[in-house]
């Protein structure tokens, strides 16, 4: 045995030890749960299973990372993780990780928006040696489940948890352990109420002599409508794709530089998510997400729908994707065009709509010039969406 492995190994005994002390013999692990705190946390809230992807049947958006587990994050990436079809827990596949080398555990992760001051169960049915299952974020401490041996079988690993009064989203985790082989997932569940559908605006509620300027996808990205938006310091919100936004995401820090900038949510491969059930789009804004999170910094709060098309899936998928606002519009200046869907020239807090296209810069100026007419100015969208 190495020395490494072998002081793994000790940290690993280590932990059994401590966990001894919180871990109940079914591999489950509460959370600290109040009266006060479960009374808190919606006792008559339907009680459903937020985690994305949760049976890994849910197919890759197209434009997707190639590779990627849709609604998951995994260490190792392609390497090491890898949907499977051969003799899952239930439905036609499992996530099988097989851990690159010695200093990998194989994690994976996804983030799942819940409640404040709420309990949830997290559960999944594990396969392999030394798998953990934990939820970190909760605004608490909690040990992970975990099983030393599944003997080649499938077991369900479970633990229980309830939110702090700030936490609003957590991270979900599996792993397995320091040279001890691949270990399989399936049936993933994060049971519990359902944070608020998102709300659908096409503009912003405000008395403020203001307007916000949107630009959508970020396939075309110019000197000039670069160079428009730095002269001028304009608050742009900008929602673009994750394969344009990973391609060259220094250009769309620069063209956010302003105060009031943000980058936001439009989904992985722009589908009309009408047509979508609500685990499909939840992965489209959840994966979206994740990509502008790991290339900006932030987390996304506003969603915009690709084609202004959505329904009452797409509020609860986006809200559990950790959206506030699903937005349209109320004008659209893209392209050379100038439309104002309502009667009369801009007003206070109405959204515009542009596209990262050859025509931006154009198209910028033609807003900044309508807006300057109706004595409005452009400010930052989320300034005025908290």
């Amino acid at each position: 045995m190495s020395a490494r492995l072998s002081a793994r190994l000790s940290a690993l005994a280590a932990s059994v030890a401590l966990l001894t002390a919180f871990v109940v013999p079914t591999a489950s692990a509460d959370g600290a749960t109040a009266p006060a705190a479960r009374a808190a946390a919606g006792a008559t809230a339907a009680t459903v299973n937020l985690a994305t992807n949760p049976g890994f049947e849910v197919p890759s958006p197209n434009l997707a990372d190639w590779g990627s587990i849709s609604g998951w994050s995994c260490t190792g990436g392609p390497a090491e993780a890898a949907v499977t079809t051969t003799a899952p827990h239930s439905g036609a596949s499992a996530l099988t990780v097989t851990p690159a080398d010695a200093d990998s555990t194989g994690e994976c992760v996804q983030t799942v928006a819940v409640r404040p001051d709420t309990t949830y169960t997290a559960s999944s049915w594990v396969r392999g040696d030394f798998v953990h299952l934990g939820v970190t974020g909760t605004g608490r401490d909690l040990p992970p489940a975990w099983t030393e041996s599944t003997g080649g079988g499938w077991q369900r690993l479970t633990t229980r948890f309830t939110t702090g009064p700030a936490a609003r989203s957590v991270r979900l985790y599996v792993h397995g352990w320091y040279q001890q082989g691949p270990f399989s997932v399936d049936d993933v569940r994060v049971d519990g109420p359902a944070p608020a559908p998102a709300v659908a605006e096409s503009s912003v509620p405000t008395s403020d002599k203001v307007v916000f300027f949107t630009v959508d996808d970020g396939w075309q990205r110019t000197p000039e409508a670069e160079q428009f938006i730095a002269d001028h310091r304009l608050p742009i919100t900008a929602f673009p794709l994750p394969m344009p936004a990973g391609t060259d995401p220094a250009f769309f820090k620069r063209v956010t530089a302003a105060a009031g900038s943000s980058v936001q949510d439009h989904t992985v491969s722009h589908s009309d998510l009408s047509t979508l059930p609500l685990d499909q789009q939840q992965v489209e804004i959840c994966d979206a997400r994740d990509t502008m999170t790991r290339l900006f910094g932030t987390a996304p709060v506003v969603f915009r729908p690709p084609f202004f098309a959505w329904n009452a899936d797409t509020l609860q998928a986006a809200a559990n994707c950790g959206i506030r606002t699903v937005l349209t519009a109320d004008a659209d200046f893209s392209w050379g065009a100038a439309n104002i869907w309502h009667p009369g020239p801009l007003q206070p807090g109405d959204v515009i709509i542009m596209h990262w296209t050859d025509t931006l810069a154009t198209d910028l100026q033609r807003a900044l010039a309508a807006a300057d007419s109706a004595g409005l100015k452009p400010a930052g969208l989320v300034d005025y969406l908290r």
